[in-house]
């Protein structure tokens, strides 16, 4: 069905990673191309300086280390970790990649959402291609 699917990770326990890949390898055309997103948020400029660096350094080793053995679950899957706003990384990785689905993973939306919104409501009305929520 889809040729090159883009799945978006969050390491915590409110985000289905197990789910998104079996829609992956389901919703896969024969010799899809998978890559896995992870996005680490920007730590705000009045902030930045007071975390050590090597903390930083730290973070960004074991997402990388995460991110490799969550993608290590489909076969010749790419991993891309960025940093930034999760909702427009994913947009932007998306188009820079040529995705045609992307597969993310929601929480059950709270009060909260109604005023912030959600990452997965975020790509859901930006992307340009297929998205598939799932919850």
């Amino acid at each position: 069905m889809y040729k090159n699917i883009l799945i978006p990770v969050v390491f915590d326990d409110d985000h289905d990673t197990d789910a998104s890949m079996k829609a992956a390898m389901t919703l896969a055309d024969a010799g899809a191309a998978f890559t896995v997103l992870h996005v680490m948020d920007e730590i705000p400029s009045y902030a930045f300086y007071q975390v050590p660096a090597e903390l930083l350094e730290d973070a960004r080793v074991r997402a990388a280390e995460d991110l490799k053995k969550t993608a290590d679950a489909l076969p010749g899957a790419a991993t891309v970790l960025a940093s930034g706003h999760a909702g427009r990384q994913i947009v932007n990785q998306a188009s820079d990649l040529g995705c045609d689905c992307i597969i993310v993973a929601s929480h059950v939306p709270g009060f909260e959402d109604i005023f912030i919104g959600s990452t997965a409501d975020w790509v859901v009305r930006h992307a340009k291609c297929a998205v598939h929520v799932i919850r």
